[in-house]
């Protein structure tokens, strides 16, 4: 089995550059200091002062902002040191004290919301009128005034953020066991040679011709969870239960109300991906019967459905793929295209070493004041690439965003992040078709397009819909135990699957227990689909050379959080309030599979 290495002998150049954040753990840990006592600082100084005059109330939402910064930055660097080794104790230790540095932070800055309500918003309109300086925060304004009914006292906001850290302990707990204690079984394949099982290689395992790797690979990664399916259930029934909780304390009916309307979202939203998913899942047992008549199989197991359909795999190192993306991006002018190239290589924004301890999965993590971040596991495959390119869409985001808002409206929400990263994907991809002839390579990036699409199109709303499901029970008074999760996640994906796909309700079913992130994340999973969606729609204007479509793009990039994520997707040119998007999306899905067909079957 090959030996995948210990964090500290990765070479530099794989690594991002945390050291841009701070030089030293020393400096952090200054930081760290400081940050600890500039929020009693702030609450001894403003606190039931902000009414006062509108220059205080100005001089307040500066100086919030400034050590927002300081905290997020502190909070940033931990959290990233941890994600690529979650075995190093140190690393560890860190990632918690800044936890609860941010739980501290927020509990003694719990006043601002109730004080700013207590004013008035006709008296703080009238200030914005008098003192121009508060106009900048004009869209804050109506954004707590738009939840005003949702926000409680001053006493009980302050307990919301003193628990949030608690709070946390179960998201922690699911994920401290998937990244640091499960262990997996080595998979044996047909000749009889052992193949470590991480997580990191599960993509390839997976997507291996060899069937009895595949399948034995699939075995051992589903055990290792089922092992420990009890306490993970637990943990996310905690989770549900804190939704619930919350969405309660806040006057809402239920948790899918809370959260959409905390991210300015109507229900109809959710629902619409969950239907029209529904609707178009016979284009998914299209794909299915397609992957059966090319493999030679009777039927498909679900371990069958990500198996490479050719022995020939297309290698891409790293430096191909950012030549091949910023290719891709090109329509997307000079300007763009050098950002991502620099940050990929000079700038080291992407950690893409594979060694021991490092976290599941892929991200990017951007903060005002320093530049993106990408963590993920580079294996010179295509689906690297495309898990590159992806994270590179939600940087440029991050760093247009970043350059352009103040530190206020420098967040943006999840339903609009994942436009952007999909955004990239359908751009590289039509390139790699238009461009690349060759067949490996043609067949390469198709299988990757199923995959994308397999993820967000497919699995993103099974977990919507277990998301929906689980939360009502626990708003019913329920507690579900593993069973109950794995038999609605095996009946969910039988349903996506149709009669063609054979699926093992313990080792299929047990999917939601390796979702250590999306799951805690509060209906976080359709926002995916969603975005996929919208990037498709908004791609096909920029390839299509519609008037205006990149600059709306990019005014849509530089929006951050100074709109509302539907009116800023809007101003690029998509309105996701509406299921047409899904339903063009999967037409898009549609013409992949066509275009397989008659590269597979003639």
């Amino acid at each position: 089995m090959p030996n995948i290495p210990a964090r500290q002998d990765v070479p530099v150049e794989e690594t991002w550059n945390l050291e841009s954040i701070f030089a030293t753990k020393e400096a952090w840990e200054a930081a760290f200091q400081e940050v600890d006592q500039l929020a009693p600082e702030l609450k001894k100084r403003f606190e039931g002062r902000l009414g006062e005059s509108p220059k205080i109330l100005q001089t307040w939402l500066e100086e919030l902002q400034a050590a927002e910064q300081k905290l997020l930055k502190v909070f940033q660097y931990a959290q990233l040191n941890y994600s690529v080794d979650t075995t190093n104790p140190e690393s560890a230790a860190m990632a918690g004290r800044s936890g609860g540095l941010a739980s501290r932070a927020t509990a003694a800055l719990a006043f601002e919301e109730p004080e700013v309500m207590a004013i008035g918003f006709e008296k703080i309109k009238s200030w914005m009128e008098e003192y121009p300086g508060l106009n900048s925060y004009a869209h804050y304004f109506a954004k707590l005034e738009r939840k005003a009914a949702h926000i409680r006292s001053q006493e009980v906001e302050a307990l919301f953020s003193q628990v949030a850290d608690p709070f946390h302990t179960a998201a922690q707990t699911h994920g401290i066991l998937v990244n640091a204690d499960l262990q997996f079984k080595p998979a044996v394949d047909s000749q009889g040679i052992k193949h470590e099982v991480t997580h990191s290689k599960m993509r390839e395992l997976n997507g291996s011709t060899d069937r009895k790797l595949r399948r034995n690979g699939w075995k051992s990664y589903a055990e290792g969870h089922l092992a420990y399916k009890h306490t993970m259930a637990n943990s996310l029934t905690a989770g549900y239960k804190q939704d619930a909780f919350f969405a309660q304390a806040r006057g809402y009916q239920t948790s899918v109300e809370a959260t959409l309307d905390n991210a300015t979202l109507s229900v109809e939203v959710f629902h619409n991906v969950i239907e029209a998913f529904k609707a178009n899942v016979p284009v998914w047992h299209r794909y299915w019967e397609l992957r059966r008549k090319v493999m030679g199989l009777n039927k498909l197991h679900v371990y069958d459905t990500y198996a490479a359909l050719s022995d020939t795999q297309v290698d891409i190192p790293f430096t191909q793929a950012v030549e091949w993306i910023c290719e891709g991006l090109a329509p997307m002018g000079g300007e763009y295209v050098k950002t991502v190239r620099q940050g990929a290589t000079v700038h080291r924004w992407v950690d893409r070493a594979m060694n021991k301890g490092k976290r599941f999965g892929a991200f990017s993590y951007g903060v005002k004041g320093s530049q993106p971040f990408i963590m993920m596991s580079y294996d010179n495959s295509i689906y690297s690439m495309s898990t590159l390119v992806h994270e590179l869409g939600h940087s440029m985001h991050s760093y247009y965003t970043g350059q352009t808002q103040p530190w206020i409206y420098s967040h943006y929400g999840l339903f609009a992040a994942e436009v952007a990263s999909n955004f990239h994907q359908a751009l590289v991809r039509d390139y790699m078709l238009k461009t690349k002839p060759d067949r490996a390579i043609r067949l390469a990036v198709l299988e990757e397009a199923m995959s994308n699409f397999y993820r967000y199109f497919f699995t993103m709303p099974m977990l919507a819909q277990f998301d929906l499901e689980f939360h009502t029970r626990i708003e019913r008074g329920e507690s579900p135990t593993a069973e109950d999760m794995n038999k609605v996640m095996a009946r969910n994906l039988q349903m996506g699957y149709g009669k063609g796909v054979i699926v093992d309700e313990e080792r299929d079913g047990c999917l939601w227990s390796q979702f250590s992130t999306h799951l805690y994340s509060n209906f976080y999973n359709y926002q995916y689909t969603t975005g996929i969606a919208g990037a498709h729609s908004l791609a096909a204007g920029v390839l299509k050379g519609k008037p205006g479509a990149v600059d709306n793009y990019q005014s849509f990039l530089k929006a951050g959080g100074s709109l509302y994520p539907l009116d800023a997707l809007k101003l690029a040119g998509v309105d996701l309030s509406t299921p047409e998007p899904v339903h063009q999306a999967f037409r898009d899905l549609d013409g992949y599979i066509t275009q397989l067909e008659e590269l597979l079957l003639g």
